[in-house]
């Protein structure tokens, strides 16, 4: 089964979804590329009907493709304080784990990547529940949603997580289209406890940063995953137009035994580019153009990833590290 471990589900709260849209800064500016992305419009967002017209277009690309069997669409959890108070004015936008659980047990392209604040004051509850509704995942942004998972109170979260075989997926590095909280929660040092207890993470974007803007930490995740057996990353966003992806980490990303940690993911709704891989002289002028006239988008970022060096087992390793309930009936 060849899986894209990181797409976004994006919604506004039609059709009673609970989810909501409120971008800020960046994310304001950026909004018009993001929904082209996926080939909707700036109209579609705020319409009567976005919420199904999204989740339609993400289940057509998925059908479409040669390359991509099944996606894992990620909740949105709020950021929190310490104490567990929600803080939704620090978000610009909430996908609640009801919808992204509802996605995956009535569409079979679906996996359900939920999004819970260990501080939370019903976390086990909300984990419980989940667990039992088929998650796959558990994703995170701990420098957005202000989560510092080696901090030793949530151990007994952690703990849960891995006598379920739930996964972390967690952000890691450059984060510029949403506020940040704590920016040292970039490192994917922030793991160090999660794997220590036992639980299999996948530090997202492999703890790159923008170039010139942001510390790239990708050295210190090379290093931990020859510590730590379950620790894998996943290399979305690394064909997109954020400068993250330098051509020392790219050799290593795709040979050696580093290569053996990686999953595939495209990070859609952000848009995917041969571009700076072509400007960086990673991608000849040839096949930027080809990935270019790909309109499905899920596809393009498939076949810019083999293209830049990434082999078919990062398409399929997600199917041993996701926690996959088989379906009834």
């Amino acid at each position: 089964m060849r899986i894209d471990s990181h797409v976004h589900v994006v919604g506004t709260g039609t059709g009673g979804t609970g989810c909501w849209y409120r971008p800020r800064g960046l994310t304001r500016i950026g909004a018009p590329f993001l929904v082209r992305s996926v080939g909707l419009t700036m109209k579609d967002l705020r319409g009567p009907d976005f919420d199904r017209i999204y989740v339609e277009r993400l289940r057509d690309y998925v059908r479409e493709s040669a390359s991509i069997d099944r996606v894992l669409v990620l909740a949105h959890e709020l950021p929190h304080r310490e104490d567990g108070t929600p803080l939704p004015e620090q978000a610009s936008f909430y996908v609640s784990n009801d919808h992204v659980l509802e996605l995956a047990n009535k569409h079979a392209e679906f996996l359900a990547a939920v999004s819970i604040h260990p501080s939370r004051r019903d976390a086990f509850d909300e984990l419980e529940k989940c667990l039992a509704g088929g998650a796959a995942a558990l994703k995170c942004l701990p420098n957005v949603q202000g989560i510092d998972w080696n901090d030793r109170r949530h151990t007994r979260f952690l703990e849960r997580m891995a006598e379920a075989g739930l996964p972390l997926l967690a952000h890691t590095g450059s984060e510029r289209t949403m506020p940040v909280m704590d920016a040292r929660l970039a490192s994917p040092r922030v793991l160090t406890r999660p794997l220590e207890i036992g639980v299999t993470c996948i530090a997202a974007h492999c703890g790159t940063g923008m170039m010139v803007l942001d510390p790239d930490y990708f050295d210190e995740f090379a290093a931990m995953t020859e510590k730590f057996p379950n620790l894998y990353g996943d290399n979305s966003a690394l064909a997109a137009l954020n400068f993250r992806l330098r051509p020392s980490a790219l050799r290593r990303l795709t040979s050696g035994p580093l290569a053996e940690r990686i999953l595939h993911g495209s990070d859609l709704p952000v848009p995917s580019s041969g571009l700076l891989p072509w400007a960086s002289g990673l991608l000849p002028w040839r096949e930027y153009r080809e990935a270019a006239d790909i309109a499905n988008p899920l596809e393009r970022d498939a076949w810019l990833k083999r293209a830049l060096g990434f082999d078919e087992a990062t398409f399929t390793r997600a199917g041993k590290v996701l926690r996959i309930v088989k379906r009834e009936g």
